[in-house]
């Protein structure tokens, strides 16, 4: 096991971490962590636990995620890794010349233009065929419950449910975004906190997928629905796009840092981005957390892989570099060394020369599942298939309208892709799942964490709690109000940019499971910037 100290609690207002032996699950919505438990507890395995999570998720916190977004996971069963990619592809038929045609110089944010296939329901299917224990259907069920009888908004998902609606009540005034406000705002409101809110369209959609193991959402009832409303209102999804859609089961790509292996999905995932950031910063010594030092040397590193992911990172089909050139030690030792006493403007290298919703689960068996989905954007397109629940995410805001550059816009093409899952593992033992949400914040969420735990021997709660950062852009560098205050004025003085930010929201909301390998059990940490819980039995 990861050694940290049980006792450290160096951060104001942090919580104790979570300890159980039968089986955990973690993630940022109260309800959703008992829907996994509860199903744990009538049989299922850490697998089926996270699935049932997730698609309570789609229903208790749907300022994050949906039904109509995309999936990946990281899977240890039986003393192997598996990776999973539900990330859908373009629509064939769109283009740079069709969304220019259509008035745009780049890809919008809302509308049919950033809708890309769906990849949710596929990652339930398959992960429930390949490693679940109870069927489907009923691992669903206490979605299916919340969505049919309704459930007390909660207190961080009612605070950004009424932002965007306040921002879609400006913005999204065309008829195909009428069916978000009769699903999302029933009554012409936001539902308040405390407020019970329902969506019988999506308890039906949930049963529909349950009881054919996703076929109906590519290639049946719920797949008409969404392409007849595709035709009616000007969208580009067609009958082949969701027929041709599979989850594909990838080999997770690592990284040794400090005898520990982290591991995460290839691109078009940007874990990538973590893992080049850990192989540039295990060149350097880090004595103490509260440095000025060790926070420079950080943002720098981060600052270099985005450069390099930006300029290279894309479906993998497409890539120009492969993720071994990017994660060769030979480009670890090049990038690293561009790193000074003074914050840099970072370009990319050359190494061909060298709204999400994140959940962490675990069971008595030694099965653990990272698992992450989102629609991007919080709501994501403003899309919602007449009386579905389905809200369609807006992924393809991400590609780019230069046809030059390695993530430009094609049909039947997946784009650059922020939501990344994580895992650690140490010799052939798993430590166990992690990650942080939050768009281009995951990355930098997964070094800090991982620091925190290998470098500065933080338990899963502290590690959590720690006070963040986030490189913005340029030297460009936020941090939260509780980041040292003398320690951002010694970043400044490097030439970093710092605004110091007043709300939490924009630093990501993590969770941790990490495992005993002698004794079985199990330790978590939830996230203390929403209404993250650790259930566990």
């Amino acid at each position: 096991m990861v050694t940290f100290n049980h006792q450290s609690y160096p951060y104001a207002n942090t919580r104790h971490s979570t300890y159980g032996k039968n089986g955990m699950v973690a993630t940022s919505q109260p309800l959703a962590a008992q829907a996994g438990l509860e199903i744990l507890k009538k049989g299922g395995n850490a697998i089926d636990a996270a699935i049932a999570t997730a698609a309570c998720l789609t229903v208790v916190e749907p300022t994050s995620n949906g039904i109509g977004g995309d999936a990946f996971a990281l899977v240890w069963t039986k003393g192997e890794l598996h990776g999973l990619n539900a990330s859908g592809k373009s629509p064939k038929n769109i283009s740079i010349e069709a969304v220019k045609e259509a008035g745009h110089e780049e890809v919008p944010t809302h509308g049919w233009i950033p809708v890309t296939v769906p990849g949710v329901p596929g990652a339930w299917a398959e992960l429930s065929e390949r490693f679940g224990k109870l069927p489907l259907d009923e691992v669903l069920a206490p979605a299916i419950r919340y969505a049919e009888e309704g459930y007390p908004v909660s207190p961080t998902l009612g605070k950004y449910w009424n932002l965007a609606y306040k921002a879609f009540k400006q913005r999204l005034t065309g008829d195909e975004f009428k069916h978000w406000f009769d699903t999302f705002a029933p009554n012409g409101l936001a539902p308040k906190i405390g407020e019970m809110w329902s969506s019988p369209g999506h308890a039906a959609t949930l049963r529909s997928i349950g009881k054919t193991k996703a076929a109906s959402f590519y290639r049946g009832e719920l797949a008409e629905k969404i392409v007849q409303f595709s035709k009616e209102t000007g969208g580009y999804l067609t009958a082949e796009d969701l027929a041709d859609f599979n989850a594909e089961w990838v080999d997770p790509i690592h990284v040794n840092y400090r005898g520990y292996e982290v591991w995460e999905i290839p691109p078009n995932g940007q874990g990538i981005v973590a893992l080049q950031a850990l192989n540039i910063l295990k060149g350097f010594e880090f004595p103490e957390k509260e440095s000025v030092d060790t926070y420079h040397k950080q943002i720098e590193a981060i600052k270099l892989a985005f450069a390099d992911a930006e300029k290279y990172v894309t479906d993998e089909a497409h890539m120009r570099v492969t993720s071994e050139q990017i994660l060769s030690e030979e480009y670890a030792e090049k990038r690293r060394s561009l790193i000074g006493e003074e914050a840099l403007l970072p370009e990319a290298g050359d190494p061909a020369l060298s709204g999400t919703v994140y959940l962490a689960a675990a069971d008595g068996e030694g099965n653990m599942i990272s698992y992450i989905q989102s629609n991007y954007m919080g709501f994501g397109s403003g899309i919602v298939v007449p009386g579905t629940g389905i809200a369609l995410q807006n992924r393809g805001h991400n590609f780019s309208m230069n046809p030059e550059h390695a993530n430009a816009l094609e049909g039947g093409k997946r784009t650059y892709h922020t939501i990344i899952p994580g895992f650690m593992t140490k010799g052939d033992q798993p430590v166990g799942p992690f990650g942080v949400m939050g768009g281009f914040m995951q990355p930098q969420g997964h070094v800090q964490v991982v620091m925190n735990t290998v470098d500065f021997g933080l338990n899963p709660q502290a590690a959590l709690d720690a006070p963040r950062w986030q490189w913005m852009k340029e030297k460009v560098v936020e941090v939260e109000n509780r980041f040292p205050h003398h320690l951002a004025q010694a970043l400044a003085e490097k030439g970093h940019h710092i605004k110091i930010a007043l709300e939490p929201n924009s630093f990501g909301r993590g969770q941790i499971i990490w495992r005993d390998p002698e004794t079985g059990v199990l330790v978590g940490g939830t996230e203390t910037r929403t209404d993250g819980t650790v259930a566990a039995w």
